[in-house]
């Protein structure tokens, strides 16, 4: 995680506390003050009634009595009943010792003894992991048993034609519904009926045990009118029941965001290789219509050759044809134009005209500009027949009669 993310998670946390904080002193700060005024004029009136006991007696055996109750001293037994409750009975024993190891840790009952806080250190440093495994065992195995029998709702679903996306959804909504009626609901009916609570204690207490808080302001079980041995372990069941099921929860919520997140990166990897596709084609298209920005240089013309002069030359000297020259590829044709004394450009020309540009300059008296040594006839040109020579002219070397 990036340090600026750190930073900014940190203060919504900060900021989410600072909040809560303001909201319980606005609402319990006032019920604390009335509480203490009450107790004052309690106090006063007890000291107005028996002006026997001091200030200062009645200070210390209040004090003593809070240090009871803390101890897990009940106000409603004295030493002369026959009651035989007692907070470290073997039941509710085993109780504290799950508390201890689920972390949830009510506080109704603290230990007193040193030698009972140094065995609690060790005891929950082997408890909480040794808990920690057994929760995620049975975590997997409650949820692989009600997904399984989720899917066959699902089955049901998919037969009747209904859309898959929404199955999934319905299958979520079943799995968490189902949950909070076995694991908060059929509980919290339950604790009204047993312990006397009204339906908010009651939830109140569900999930302040679920989300392993732990106030101990309300424990089940922790009444003295309770009498059965078993009550107590077999809330402890279901705490670890109902952890499990939270944890199966929070596991599919984890897996549900890992797999999110994962197609959510081929998206918009798909999406970033389509953007730029879509732009390369159409940068291309726009090329292609308005054209480059700056036109290409034109090709440079090779000028035309102006004529040899005409030196003075019995009339009976042969005039050999040019022989074009070798030129680059062909391009494109051009329309005709009138014979010249220049050389050709391109080696596909008509023959034709090679021989009335030939002709028009031995008529004008000029000589075409002969070709040069070494230069080749290109291959796949015909031989050109011989022109009918005059009387007297010589006859070309290496051209047949």
């Amino acid at each position: 995680m990036r340090s600026t993310t750190l930073l900014a998670l940190l203060a919504v946390v900060l900021l989410y506390l600072v909040s809560g904080a303001l909201v319980f002193q606005a609402l319990e700060q006032p019920h604390e003050q009335q509480a203490q005024r009450e107790l004052g004029e309690v106090r006063e009136k007890f000291l107005r009634a028996h002006p026997c006991v001091s200030d200062q007696d009645l200070g210390l055996f209040i004090k003593e009595v809070a240090d009871a109750l803390g101890g897990g001293a009940n106000p409603d037994t004295n030493s002369t009943s026959n009651s035989n409750h007692s907070a470290w009975d073997l039941g509710s024993a085993f109780f504290f010792s799950g508390t201890i190891i689920t972390t949830i840790g009510y506080g109704n009952a603290a230990l007193r003894t040193d030698a009972g806080r140094l065995f609690c250190i060790f005891y929950a440093l082997v408890g909480i992991p040794l808990f920690g495994i057994l929760l995620a065992g049975v975590g997997d195995r409650l949820g692989s048993s009600l997904r399984r029998g989720i899917g066959h709702i699902e089955a049901i679903f998919l037969k009747w034609q209904v859309p898959p996306e929404l199955v999934r959804i319905l299958s979520a909504v079943l799995f968490l519904l189902i949950g909070c009626l076995l694991f908060v609901l059929t509980p919290t009916f339950v604790f009204c009926y047993v312990e006397g609570w009204s339906k908010l204690e009651a939830i109140y207490f569900v999930v302040v045990t679920l989300t392993t808080v732990g106030f101990g302001d309300y424990v089940a079980g922790a009444s003295p009118n309770q009498n059965s041995a078993a009550y107590q372990p077999l809330v402890w069941f279901w705490i670890l029941l109902g952890l499990a099921y939270f944890a199966s929860v929070l596991t599919t919520i984890g897996n549900w965001l890992r797999v999110v997140s994962r197609r959510t990166r081929a998206e918009m990897g798909g999406l970033t290789a389509q953007a730029a596709s879509w732009t390369g084609t159409v940068t291309a298209r726009v090329t292609q219509r308005v054209g480059p920005t700056a036109p290409p240089p034109p090709e440079k013309e090779r000028p035309p050759l102006p004529p040899p002069p005409c030196p003075a030359q019995p009339a009976s000297r042969p005039l050999s044809p040019a022989a074009p020259e070798k030129t680059e590829p062909p391009s494109p044709p051009t329309p005709p134009t009138p014979p010249t004394a220049s050389a050709l450009d391109y080696p596909s020309e008509n023959l034709a005209f090679i021989d009335e540009s030939s002709d028009t300059q031995s008529e004008r008296g000029c000589a075409l500009p002969r070709a040069p040594r070494g230069s080749r006839r290109p291959l796949n040109t015909p031989r050109m027949p011989a022109r009918p020579r005059g009387p007297g002219r010589p006859r070309d070397k290496g051209v047949p009669a």
